[in-house]
């Protein structure tokens, strides 16, 4: 079960849902429970919100499965050791301009 998974909806607000498996391609849509919008109530065109809910693919736009949402380590674990970032030059010193200076000050 992959939890808090966001169904982006075409040209409609994100939803909230448990997904049953990860999508593949071979899907005609996907499949999932507990529907609910990102502030966590039932959206007005669900009576229950513990039903099954098939969307076709047709009117999803992306799915956003956060990381570890699976209940494994998520993809920071898989991933590669981020490399620390370079320490940025010093900057040069500047030379104050004595007479520009005066010529302000005169002013």
């Amino acid at each position: 079960m992959i939890r808090n998974a966001v169904i982006h909806i075409v040209n409609e607000q994100p939803l909230l849902a448990d997904l049953f498996d990860t999508p593949t391609p071979a899907d005609a849509g996907l499949i999932c429970t507990n529907l609910r919008t990102l502030a966590g109530k039932r959206p007005v065109f669900v009576d229950h919100v513990e039903s099954v809910f098939f969307f076709p693919y047709g009117h999803i736009r992306f799915v956003e499965i956060p990381p570890g949402a699976d209940g494994g380590p998520g993809l920071t674990a898989t991933r590669e050791p981020a490399l620390p970032e370079p320490e940025p030059d010093p900057e040069p010193e500047l030379e104050i301009d004595e007479d520009f200076l005066r010529r302000i000050r005169d002013v």
